[in-house]
């Protein structure tokens, strides 16, 4: 049976049983409150013990689990508040998706899939700019017509342009 993971410390260890956890999971809270270091500690326990992770990451915050961390004063105080006799610095092992198919391993998706949104931060397009595929999302959508790659969407732009 897989060891309990440790959630959280406080005047009682609260811990998760590998074996109850569920699939799919949530951790929202405001700014400063711990989410990403939650899920860095959720994602390298659970690949730990053989689980695969699957996690969203659009602003590259938990790209770092990858590399084994360095030691600090703020580490060294956690490591010794949670009581960790055993505490390593470990890389854990990952595989980042690429919808570019450059950098990492290439997502299938479509552009219509994708949404105007992502295409915006994806492209790195300023405010006008990401307005503008707005709305050619926009016209798309109430024409029925889906944009499957970039090559649709070039058309479209041209097509928006023409009329």
């Amino acid at each position: 049976m897989s060891r309990p993971l440790i959630a959280a410390k406080g005047t009682r260890d609260l811990y998760i049983l590998p074996r109850m956890a569920n699939r799919h999971g949530l951790v929202a809270g405001a700014t400063g409150t711990g989410k990403t270091v939650t899920l860095q500690v959720l994602s390298e326990n659970f690949s730990r013990l053989g689980v695969p992770v699957f996690v969203a990451d659009v602003k590259g915050d938990l790209s770092g689990i990858s590399k084994p961390g360095t030691d600090n004063p703020k580490i060294a105080e956690r490591v010794q508040t949670l009581g960790l006799s055993d505490f390593t610095f470990e890389g854990s092992s990952v595989t980042f998706w690429d919808v570019f198919g450059q950098e990492g391993h290439p997502v299938r998706t479509t552009i219509s899939e994708m949404g105007p949104l992502l295409l915006s931060r994806l492209l790195g397009l300023n405010d006008t700019q990401s307005g503008v595929l707005t709305l050619v999302f926009k016209i798309a959508d109430e024409e029925r017509l889906l944009l499957l790659d970039l090559k649709d969407l070039r058309s479209m732009l041209q097509f928006i342009g023409d009329n």
